[in-house]
């Protein structure tokens, strides 16, 4: 039989929207002759929900949902997934399921049996676990009909990391399954398509039977799912696949095991980049935001979140705002106008030194007694920050952050200055990193004006300022974050696993440890590591630093 894949962006919340969506991707499979078509994690309501599953009218919803496309569908069956309520003795309400919809109604129901906790995932507060899983039949084969976490817990491929004591997939093939079926939202990291494969090839060599994996692709708030929806034969090749990071119809023959090759995005520069232009529309336009509002220093990194927005949602939709003050070079000033130049992207000048004299002269009397310190470099990062929110709340526009993951990890920003917007575009993007991106984005057309790349980082808020004044090199600086936040290594691990001065490395830590109040006033930020600060970081503001 002809096996579809609906690689679809829904909305959490939007049943109307999604409903319509599944309806219409299946009625196009119908068309070309396929006979079953599958759908990511709860499609019906979106993912992930979190919340909202607590309402039993969002609950009742996605029921309602689901019977109106079983009776749009008729002629093809549908694979879906959908939250079902719940008698839990866990006091949990809800489910997190997949239905098998055919001749207008719910034929077939399963439940996802493994709950992550971990990162990004919280699935316990929310949903009951699945009891058992059975099979169902179709087309000859008896499908494993597995949701997404329940696919990650093979014994062959995580060995000692294992996180349940029990398999779905092995189970269900115990039982007489022969081919296995993964409705997902799988969020995106660097390397996770390449992981995320391995994984399942594993399972398909293993079990020696086929693997037919369909994903969610969208932005939905910090979270970014790149679709790469596979399918794999019973030694592990990949026989079909969808694209990355766009909503995708591809096909498979279940028992010739050939399908459709859709080109993906290839390079963790290329994938990355690519994540947070998806992110940024996504949230923008899920959001009701049509415009971007980017504060353009002449610095990388806002340089590369105006590119990025232009991108996003087209450059007519961007404006960048030049904002110089008292220790603004002509340099920087140039290369942000030369930047919105080249991206065609409205530019306005508006200087702050008027406001901060204001300051100055409001605050002399109370300072007079007092040498010039960070405050005044806080009150001019202030000043721009309130110029872009006053920008934000006339035109309606959202405003876009623009500090990198560096500068979030230690603190080298200013709350209620730079750090105001609606979105940190790339907030989970490390300095070295927001360097290649810009690289990759002038071999593709040269936007980011050469001055920009090769001048030392500045903040500019003070005579002669430059960031290897109070940072160590962010090489050193990026390779002690990812062990550190990413892996939860020690300081003396990390000292003598990457060659640095020990002093250093207990000198960053503080400086994270201490930043931590900051990044939970932070606005959201793009994952696209495999640990982002965020929801998926959950440590006290109050509490002793690390020695």
């Amino acid at each position: 039989m002809k096996i579809a894949l609906g690689q679809i962006n829904p909305t959490v919340g939007d049943f109307y929207g999604n409903a319509a969506k599944i309806i219409e991707f299946s009625r196009r499979a119908q068309a070309d002759g396929a006979g079953l078509i599958l759908f990511p994690e709860l499609s019906v309501c979106g993912y992930p929900p979190r919340d909202l599953v607590e309402r039993p009218s969002f609950v009742a919803h996605n029921r309602e949902s689901a019977e109106h496309i079983a009776a749009q569908t008729t002629g093809i069956a549908v694979i879906c997934g959908l939250v079902t309520p719940a008698q839990s003795a866990t006091g949990k309400t809800a489910r997190n399921s997949a239905a098998l919809l055919t001749d207008g109604k719910i034929a077939f129901l399963q439940s996802k049996m493994l709950l992550p906790t971990y990162d990004v995932f919280d699935e316990q507060r929310n949903f009951a676990p699945a009891t058992n899983q059975e099979l169902f039949f179709f087309c000859g084969n008896r499908m494993a009909l597995t949701i997404c976490e329940d696919a990650w817990n093979d014994k062959g491929f995580w060995r000692q990391h294992r996180l349940y004591t029990v398999d779905p997939v092995e189970a269900l093939i115990q039982e007489g399954g022969n081919f296995v079926l993964n409705i997902s939202g799988s969020p995106f990291w660097i390397g996770k398509r390449e992981f995320r494969r391995d994984m399942l090839a594993s399972i398909a060599s293993r079990h020696k039977v086929p693997v037919a994996f369909v994903n969610q692709v969208g932005g939905d708030d910090s979270l970014v799912f790149d679709g790469s929806s596979l399918v794999l034969d019973r030694e592990g090749n990949v026989i079909a696949q969808a694209r990355s990071f766009e909503e995708d119809l591809i096909y498979f023959d279940s028992q010739t095991l050939s399908g459709d090759m859709h080109h993906q995005i290839a390079g963790d520069e290329a994938s990355a980049y690519a994540a947070l232009v998806l992110g940024t529309r996504d949230y923008m336009h899920k959001c009701g935001f049509q415009k971007a509002i980017v504060g353009l220093s002449g610095g990388i990194d806002s340089a590369l979140t105006a590119v990025i927005a232009a991108d996003a949602v087209g450059p007519e939709n961007v404006v960048g705002v030049g904002m110089p003050g008292p220790y603004s070079s002509q340099g920087s000033i140039d290369d942000a106008r030369a930047l919105a130049q080249n991206l065609g992207i409205r530019f306005e000048l508006l200087s702050i030194n008027p406001a901060y004299e204001a300051y100055r002269s409001t605050l002399r009397q109370v300072f007079a007694n007092e040498k010039e310190d960070v405050t005044e470099e806080n009150i001019q990062s202030r000043a721009r920050g309130t110029m872009l929110m006053a920008l934000s709340n006339k035109s309606g526009a959202i405003v876009l952050s623009t500090g990198n993951k560096s500068e979030l990890g230690v603190g080298y920003c200013t709350l209620y200055g730079d750090m105001v917007g609606g979105l940190a575009v790339i907030s989970d993007v490390p300095k070295t990193l927001v360097y290649r991106l810009s690289e990759y984005v002038n071999s593709r057309r040269p936007v980011i004006p050469q001055a920009t790349l090769e001048k030392p980082p500045s903040a500019e808020l003070r005579p002669n300022q430059k960031d290897s004044d109070s940072l160590p090199p962010y090489d050193v600086l990026d390779a002690v974050l990812e062990d550190y936040v990413e892996d939860s290594h020690s300081a003396e691990q990390i000292a003598a696993d990457r060659g640095i001065d020990l002093e250093t490395v207990r000198r960053v830590i503080r400086m994270v440890d201490r930043a931590e109040y900051k990044r939970q006033k932070a606005a959201p930020g793009l994952k696209i590591s495999p640990k982002a600060f965020g929801y998926g970081r959950r440590l006290p503001i109050a509490a002793k630093s690390a020695p």
